[in-house]
């Protein structure tokens, strides 16, 4: 395993970063990418302290161009890439009917443009190696839907979707294609919630609590196992209950 590379989008902080640190204590190589340039490097020289391996990689994930060359310096260094998490993810919430086009089209370029447009240049060099593991982190609202979200929960809905389909594609060359439902998890994204709003929906998790990002990296992690080879075009729900 210590040689296999694991590309994670969105890793300079919450679900990424935890999801970057987890599988570098597995012993993957990591490409921490995101626009946050020195986050990045933090997240990079937290793996390197835990004796980990890892490159930066400033990416806009949203422009195509932007992602084959960030792939092709990871192909460069590396030679390979073995995992892809696309976590890379933002919110831009407000009631449909007053929601800006630019709101629309934003959230479902980075959530769901994004995750394909890194599928596409992953996918080749595992098929060649007929080895590979993509997960996408999806999220509860793409099952369930969510007041003052539809461009969110359309871009994670389309998320599910395109699992499913790449996992039939490519599931002879023995790639996984999974995906990862979080629920309420604390983070930067749902601290700036209004406590109403929190409350409400700490009501409704049967666990009575908040995840938090291990929980959601601890899922990754099996669905990138051996372990977990025999499983895909699955999405895992890591929510407390929250939705069944």
């Amino acid at each position: 395993m210590s040689n296999r590379v694991a590309f994670v989008t969105g890793s300079s902080r919450g679900i990424g970063r935890e999801t970057a640190l987890t599988l570098a204590r597995t012993g993957f190589f990591i490409v921490v990418a995101s626009p946050e340039v020195e986050n990045n490097e933090r997240v990079a020289a937290e793996i390197r302290d835990g004796g980990g391996e890892a490159m930066t990689l400033d990416l806009d994930i949203s422009s195509p161009e932007a992602v084959k060359e960030g792939f092709a310096k990871v192909f460069a260094g590396k030679g390979r890439v073995d995992v892809l998490v696309n976590n890379a993810g933002i919110t831009r919430d407000g009631l449909a009917v007053r929601m800006k086009q630019a709101d629309w089209d934003l959230v479902l370029r980075i959530n769901l443009f994004g995750a394909f447009f890194a599928a596409q240049q992953a996918l080749p060099g595992m098929m060649k190696a007929r080895w590979g593991r993509i997960v996408n982190i999806a999220s509860v609202v793409g099952q369930a839907g969510s007041p003052g979200q539809a461009n969110y929960a359309a871009s994670k809905a389309g998320l599910i979707g395109m699992t499913k389909s790449l996992a039939q594609e490519v599931g002879s060359r023995g790639i996984t294609v999974n995906a990862v439902a979080p629920g309420y998890i604390q983070t930067d994204m749902t601290a700036g919630l209004p406590e109403e709003l929190k409350q409400k929906m700490l009501a409704s998790i049967p666990l009575a609590r908040m995840g938090n990002p291990a929980d959601i990296a601890n899922a990754v992690k099996f669905l990138v196992s051996e372990e977990a080879s025999y499983i895909t075009g699955h999405v895992l729900a890591v929510n407390g209950g929250m939705y069944m």
